[in-house]
């Protein structure tokens, strides 16, 4: 009897516990997949700029194929300083991702931040455009040796444009003549406020040498006002494959971009990176976008995760080492 009743007592709280088991289960709704509320992805330069409308056109897109609002926040100052920080620094749970840029390479050699590309969890390199040498339509100059040569031997005399002091684009006319045995102070940099003014200077004499992408001045290349020389980049630009290459024009391994990528900040759960990187690449690769991108001039270059890292450390020391020729590194 007493036997008896203890099986049955067993088998009443085994079951007990199977069926709170089983209601536990229906009860409680199953874990979902990243990304279960909206992302927030910081843009650290301005509205109404590349990086802002690439960045917003991307969040968009985004949007429709994770289902998940995509908030794209403008971070700025600093020189680019605030909105990488704030990047680097957001919570690692993929929930805060951001717009990377080329200036992550600069910054922390220019003494403004710590800072550098291993700070991020390295998403996807979506963009790239290459500076071109960009001289006037009617400058005796026919190639890039040309233009070397000349500055080489009338030191001080040719002027370069194209960005502000210590910007992107002048760290590439300092990096060419530094990489050709000429002192980058030899073509003296006029300051401006981006390639626009820059090649307006070009066209009225008031400099001799432009340092921009290709596609900037794609406009006074048409009209007959500029020439491109040549492209510092490993490859040419499919839209100006008449342009060579800085090694094909003139012997130089030397290569300068502006570049655009996604990352998180460092940590980021693998199952978020994952996600976000198939559904970068899904849109990279769409119709809408290339066509946002081409329309634009933006240059296309696809490469995720370590591919991405690589570039950064690569591009990080490529910039290190023309800032302290410049003098400008700290």
């Amino acid at each position: 009897m007493r036997k008896f009743a203890r099986r049955s007592l067993k088998k009443l709280l085994v079951g007990g516990g199977l069926a709170v088991l089983a209601l536990s289960q229906l009860l409680t709704p199953a874990m979902a997949a990243w990304p279960e509320r909206p992302v927030t992805l910081i843009v650290p330069w301005g509205a109404g700029g590349g990086t802002d409308a690439t960045g917003r056109m991307l969040g968009s897109l985004l949007e429709k194929e994770l289902g998940q609002p995509f908030n794209v926040v403008n971070r700025t100052g600093g020189s680019g300083v605030v909105g990488h920080s704030a990047i680097a620094n957001a919570k690692p749970d993929g929930y805060t991702i951001g717009v990377v840029t080329v200036e992550i390479g600069m910054m922390h050699w220019a003494g403004l931040t710590e800072l550098t590309g291993t700070d991020y969890t390295p998403i996807a390199l979506y963009n790239a455009d290459a500076a071109g040498l960009i001289v006037r339509a009617d400058s005796p100059w026919e190639n890039a040796t040309q233009v070397i040569d000349a500055v080489k031997a009338e030191n001080g005399k040719y002027k370069g444009s194209g960005t502000g002091q210590g910007g992107i684009w002048h760290l590439a006319l300092a990096g060419m003549l530094n990489t050709a045995g000429v002192s980058p102070d030899a073509a003296p940099w006029v300051p401006s406020k981006g390639a626009a003014p820059g090649l307006q200077e070009l066209v009225a004499e008031g400099v001799d040498i432009v340092t921009c992408s290709v596609v900037e001045a794609a406009a006074l290349i048409d009209a007959g006002k500029v020439k491109p020389l040549a492209i510092m980049s490993d490859a040419r630009v499919d839209a100006f494959a008449d342009v060579p290459t800085l090694k094909e024009a003139a012997g130089l391994d030397w290569q300068m971009a502006a570049w655009r990528g996604l990352a998180g900040p460092k940590g980021m759960p693998e199952e978020a990176t994952t996600a976000l990187t198939a559904a970068l690449e899904k849109v990279w690769n769409s119709a809408e976008f290339q066509e946002f991108m081409n329309g634009r001039g933006f240059g296309l270059v696809w490469k995720p995760g370590s591919e991405f890292a690589d570039w950064m450390a690569a591009s990080d020391e490529s910039l290190g080492g023309v800032m302290k020729a410049v003098g400008i590194a700290k």
